[in-house]
């Protein structure tokens, strides 16, 4: 078995984006609520942020049903149940109905 190169690599991340991009272009006119954490970036028509504070410091717990990850190395992007814990921010947008028309690939 031979050694990928670093161009190689770089190709094959190159068509993994191409091919998430594509899919998350198929994917969004099903989902209400954009949610992005430090980690991931998630597509839902469910989600709750709660805010927690113990012991003086401050966290968020985002919690999501029926979501979609933005993750090209999960072999499955469609998840039941996200429960995602953090210290940083936790930005969710609703997207209006002309949000979610992306241009045609031409």
């Amino acid at each position: 078995m031979g050694l990928v190169s670093a161009e190689d690599l770089e190709k094959y991340e190159t068509e993994m984006e191409l091919q998430l991009y594509k899919e998350y272009r198929d994917v969004v006119r099903l989902f209400s609520y954009v949610v992005e954490t430090e980690r991931r970036f998630y597509l839902t028509n469910d989600v709750q942020v709660i805010q927690h504070a113990e012991g003086g410091e401050t966290y968020f717990e985002a919690v999501m049903h029926d979501a979609w990850v933005w993750d090209m190395y999960r072999p499955a992007r469609f998840v039941k149940n996200v429960r995602v814990l953090t210290f940083k921010d936790v930005n969710v947008e609703e997207l209006p109905a002309s949000d979610l028309e992306l241009p045609e690939e031409r």
